[in-house]
């Protein structure tokens, strides 16, 4: 088996190598359709909470009209580049970012990877890809700083359940993850054999524990089974997406997070899903990370899931 190189390879050259990737594209020096001072985020005031030197973002996305959607696409976002990101960065204290691909754009990453690059070593990504892709690519991604691949089952398209077991045995050289975005009765229906796969698992968004039932729903008890496993982690991120009793503090959902953290302090990240690509009413992202001290009052647990639990779960280098 070929050795995986350990050295995260920043070069833009490589992007349009092995895969065929299309001619390259510049990014643009800013977004038109990003008209706020704040792009795609309400408000303009810093959160209560300070972050974290090496404070990690685990779930944002990048957009790009110029480069084609798949047909029927069901979320599409207006352009959101790196140039953008970065103020919602410094707007929050997030110094590390882990870009995901958008099912919009199917298995074709080079949104992802281009955004990527427009941020720099501080960035990883989570890439989507079927059964079909080659291990040189799979060998390319990784040096480009991927590090899992996706599998939406809530916007479904490209991945189907399936491929998730043959894909994993060919991650686990590289120690990537499969992330899954799944309604949670799918991770109830679904338990035994996530529970066989050999690699990591990662659920996005709480693992869309359905309201009001939450923590009482049958699907949270397959999901603490997981957790129990040792080998699952979960994204506090989204909660804009199963609250029934709204935000901005999201009451239904800040119990289930709550409860989340305490059962797995140790594999629980945060993220803001940024740009909020299925929110018409984009959500103020300060209040988002405040959020974050209510659901983990103790500074130190805080630390642990902003930096530390990132830091192992994408590659990045420790922080002095």
């Amino acid at each position: 088996m070929k050795s995986v190189k350990n050295t995260l390879i920043t070069r833009r050259e490589l992007l349009y190598g092995a895969a065929g990737l299309a001619t390259a594209i510049a990014l643009p020096k800013s977004a038109a359709a990003a008209d706020p001072a704040f792009p795609y985020s309400a408000g303009g005031e810093r959160p209560w909470t300070p972050a974290f030197t090496g404070a990690v973002d685990c779930h944002m996305h990048f957009f790009d009209h110029r480069v084609a959607t798949v047909p029927g696409a069901p979320v599409l976002h207006p352009d959101a580049f790196p140039v953008d990101y970065r103020q919602i960065q410094e707007r929050i204290g997030m110094q590390r970012c882990v870009v995901v691909t958008p099912s919009a754009y199917g298995t074709n990453n080079q949104v992802t990877l281009e955004g990527m690059a427009g941020i720099g070593s501080n960035a990883r990504g989570v890439a989507v890809v079927n059964t079909s892709v080659s291990d040189t690519e799979l060998q390319r991604l990784h040096e480009l700083g991927i590090r899992g691949v996706r599998f939406n089952l809530v916007q479904a398209g490209a991945t189907t359940l399936d491929m998730a077991a043959p894909l994993s045995e060919r991650l686990k050289q590289f120690g990537w993850h499969i992330q899954f975005h799944m309604p949670g009765q799918r991770i109830l229906e679904a338990e035994e054999y996530l529970a066989r796969l050999p690699v990591p698992i990662v659920f996005d968004h709480m693992g869309r524990i359905p309201q009001p039932a939450g923590t009482a729903d049958v699907s949270f008890g397959a999901l603490q089974r997981l957790l129990a496993r040792g080998n699952t982690w979960v994204k506090l991120s989204a909660p804009y997406l199963n609250t029934k009793q709204g935000g901005p503090n999201y009451p239904d959902v800040s119990s289930l997070a709550r409860e989340l953290a305490r059962l797995a302090p140790e594999r629980v990240v945060w993220a803001s899903d940024w740009p909020h690509a299925t929110e018409n009413v984009k959500p103020d992202d300060a209040v988002l990370f405040d959020l974050l001290a209510d659901w983990v009052p103790d500074a130190t647990a805080r630390h642990r899931i902003l930096v530390q639990n990132p830091a192992k779960l994408y590659d990045f280098p420790p922080v002095s």
